[in-house]
């Protein structure tokens, strides 16, 4: 949120009133007849000394002479019909002097007596938001929270005081709105509760399309939960977040943006495109669309290997990617080229057994299951192995085998005829196994 520019609009809303509200009723002499009771009703002071302290006090120029006169009328006359006007004055007062303490605390007053004053909400619900630092921090943001959803609620069946015109009651609506939906919005999401964080946001991106922190963390509510339904107005909006920010930050939205559209389309191949569509258009048009990546099934994958490398030429993990997950009958072009074909390779030790006339190791050669410290290779060298020479678990270990079998899943293949390397073997580049879409 641009806090200068709001910080205006709410002060241009309150004091507006301020000083354009009307006065009260002048007394009228007892005499009188009582007004129709069709006539609007108008609030009316009935004491004249009363009624003099309350114009005087409005009519001061000076803001702290308008506090000083306010004080005083509502010390003196607590109960007076025109309370909740001076109140609301009062407030206005003291944001004029950036006195936030009172002007904080003569809103809670003006609450006190009327819960659903539409303009002490708005200043509750933007100052307790823009206090939300420190240590604070979340206590304010929740109190914002609550101030913007009481005065949304408030809104839906607020009336446009006497005296007060169209034109401006109608701009202190939805200058409000705007406040209301922001903190409620920011609330939100501070909370995680992302649909909500949604339903405001979006709601205070629709009533002002160049807010920028509401459009930002819009797109973050619809994109930090993880995939759903709403990925593609995330990716509209954070690529407007981008386009709206001039300054210090635009590379960091930019980054962060491509890689969500990235990871969602499977290539940056549009980005530039859906920036300068944002550009100009404020909200998703009803045929946005963008297409979403779906990656290759582990046995395309293997497919798709098989069209690239010779089976030689594959790292362990891929063998094991098209021997547990493969077409039958890719599975079956790569075992034929690896049983009984001397290998020579890199694995980790996972265990040995010496005990035997041949010694028998547990292997992993994926890094996966390297990770996982689980045996994908069960090898049995041709005799036992000297002391000297005999590896440590946890350890890298050279050697060549013989393929014999192999069980696809969980994946183990049986070697034979192990031997120590004389020569250090090159080590197959990392591969993981790809997940399973």
């Amino acid at each position: 949120m641009k806090k200068i520019v709001l910080a205006m609009l709410l002060v241009a809303a309150v004091t507006a009133v301020a000083q354009t509200a009307p006065a009260p009723a002048q007394p009228a002499p007892q005499q009188n007849p009582a007004p129709s009771p069709a006539a609007p009703q108008k609030k009316e002071i009935k004491d004249p000394a009363e009624y003099n302290a309350y114009v005087g006090a409005v009519q001061q120029q000076d803001a702290a002479a308008k506090i000083s006169g306010l004080e005083a009328f509502l010390t003196q006359y607590p109960n007076s019909v025109m309370k909740e006007d001076a109140l609301e004055l009062l407030m206005a007062a003291y944001q004029q002097t950036a006195n936030q303490a009172k002007t904080l605390e003569t809103a809670q007053k003006v609450l006190q007596a009327n819960p659903c004053n539409i303009r002490a909400l708005a200043l509750l619900a933007y100052t307790k938001q823009a206090m939300a630092t420190g240590p604070n921090a979340q206590q304010n943001l929740a109190e914002a929270g609550q101030a913007g959803e009481k005065g949304l609620q408030c809104l839906q069946t607020a009336t446009k005081p006497d005296g007060t015109p169209a034109a401006d009651w109608d701009k202190l609506k939805s200058t409000t709105t705007g406040i209301f939906n922001n903190a409620a919005g920011m609330s939100a999401y501070a909370a995680k509760d992302y649909a909500k964080a949604e339903r405001f946001l979006r709601a205070a991106v629709e009533g002002d399309p160049t807010n920028l922190t509401a459009v930002y963390y819009l797109a973050l509510a619809y994109l930090m939960p993880g995939p759903a339904e709403n990925d593609l107005d995330g990716l509209f909006f954070i690529a407007r977040a981008a386009s709206l920010q001039t300054g210090a930050g635009k590379d960091q939205i930019v980054k962060f943006g491509k890689s969500k559209y990235a990871k969602y389309h499977g290539s940056e191949e549009g980005w530039t495109a859906l920036l300068a569509l944002t550009a100009t258009t404020t909200l998703p048009p009803a045929n946005f669309t963008i297409t979403k990546y779906v990656p290759p099934t582990p046995a395309e994958q293997c497919s798709d290997l098989l069209k690239t490398k010779k089976v030689e030429e594959m790292s362990f993990a891929e063998w094991q990617l098209c021997l547990s997950e493969g077409k039958p009958e890719d599975a079956e072009k790569v075992w034929s080229v690896l049983k009984g074909k001397p290998l020579q390779m890199v694995a980790h030790v996972i265990s040995i057994d010496s005990s035997g006339k041949a010694t028998k190791l547990q292997l992993a050669g994926s890094s996966d299951d390297i990770d996982a410290k689980r045996a994908d290779i069960d090898l049995t060298m041709t005799a036992a192995i000297p002391a000297k020479s005999m590896p440590k678990e946890d350890t890298d270990f050279q050697f060549q085998g013989t393929p014999v079998s192999y069980v696809p899943k969980p994946f183990l293949m049986t070697m034979n005829e192990g031997a120590l390397l004389v020569k250090a073997a090159p080590k197959p580049a990392a591969h993981r196994k790809p997940k399973a879409h």
